[in-house]
C-alpha cells in the first residue's frame, strides 16, 4: 500500500477543523489538525508533513507568520486559507511563501482537487517537461544548464546560480522560472502560467501569479523577467 501522504492543518474553528480533517482522512490523507499557530509550528518541526494547510486568521501566531517560519526551514508547499477572496491577508500569505491559496468556505472536493494539484507539481519539479527544450543557442544551453546574462539554470541538477552564487527557490519557483526559461524573449500570459506552473484546470486568481514572479525577481534579478503590460510576462534572453 503507498504511504500516505500527510497534511499538517492548522485551523482555530473546531468544526471546520473536524469536519475538514474528516474529509481529507477520507479521501487517503493522513491529517494532523492544529488550533492555534504555535502547536501548529511545534507539529511541523516534529512531523515534517509533506503538506500545510494554513488558515491566516489563527491565535498565538497566525497563519502568515507561521508559513515565514515553515519557510524559514522547508520548502514543503503551503496552501493558504482565507475567509476572503480579496483580502489583502491573501497577498502577504503569498508573499510569505505559500503555494496557493483557497477561500473560505470551500468545497472539500476543491480542496482536494487542489491540494493533489500543488503535490504534483512538487513531486514533478525536477522532470517538468520542455524546460530546456525551447532554449536558443545563444543561451548557451550545455548539457541541461541554461545561461542568461549572469543567471545559470541547470535544468537537470535543479539548481540556479546568479553571478556565481547559489539562489534558493522554492519548486514553485523554479518551476517558475523552467517555464520562462523554456521560452526566452517569449510573452507567457498569467492563464497560461497558472495552467503550466500552478496545473489548474479551471480559472484561477491571477495574484498567485503575480506575486510569485515578484518573488522571484528578487532572486534572479528584477530586470531578467519583464511585465509586457496587458500580455503577461517573459524572461529576457
Amino acid at each position: 500500500m503507498a504511504e500516505q501522504t500527510h497534511v499538517l492543518f492548522v485551523e482555530d474553528d473546531d468544526v471546520i477543523r473536524e469536519a475538514t480533517q474528516l474529509a481529507l482522512e477520507r479521501d487517503g490523507f493522513a491529517v494532523t489538525a492544529m488550533p492555534d499557530g504555535l502547536a501548529g509550528l511545534e507539529a511541523f518541526r516534529a512531523d515534517r508533513p509533506d503538506i500545510a494547510l494554513l488558515d491566516v486568521m489563527v491565535p498565538g501566531l497566525d497563519g502568515v507568520s507561521l508559513c515565514r517560519r515553515i519557510r524559514d526551514e522547508s520548502t514543503v508547499p503551503v496552501i493558504m486559507l482565507s475567509a476572503r477572496a480579496d483580502s489583502i491577508d491573501v497577498v502577504l500569505g503569498l508573499e510569505a511563501g505559500a503555494d496557493d491559496y483557497v477561500t473560505k468556505p470551500f468545497d472539500g472536493a476543491v480542496l482536494v482537487a487542489r491540494i493533489r494539484a500543488v503535490l504534483r507539481r512538487f513531486g514533478h519539479a525536477g522532470g517538468h517537461g520542455g524546460a530546456a527544450a525551447g532554449a536558443e543557442d545563444d543561451s548557451a544551453a550545455d548539457g541541461g544548464v541554461l545561461h542568461f546574462g549572469d543567471l545559470e539554470i541547470d535544468t537537470v541538477g535543479m539548481e540556479v546560480h546568479r553571478g556565481g552564487a547559489p539562489v534558493a527557490l522554492t519548486p514553485t519557483e523554479m518551476r517558475l522560472l523552467l517555464e520562462f526559461s523554456s521560452a526566452p524573449g517569449t510573452v507567457l500570459s498569467r492563464d497560461k502560467l497558472l495552467e503550466r506552473v500552478w496545473d489548474y484546470g479551471w480559472g484561477g486568481d491571477t495574484r498567485v501569479v503575480d506575486v510569485h514572479v515578484q518573488r522571484l525577481r528578487t532572486k534572479v534579478g528584477q530586470d531578467r523577467i519583464e511585465t509586457v503590460r496587458g500580455f503577461g510576462y517573459k524572461l529576457k534572453a
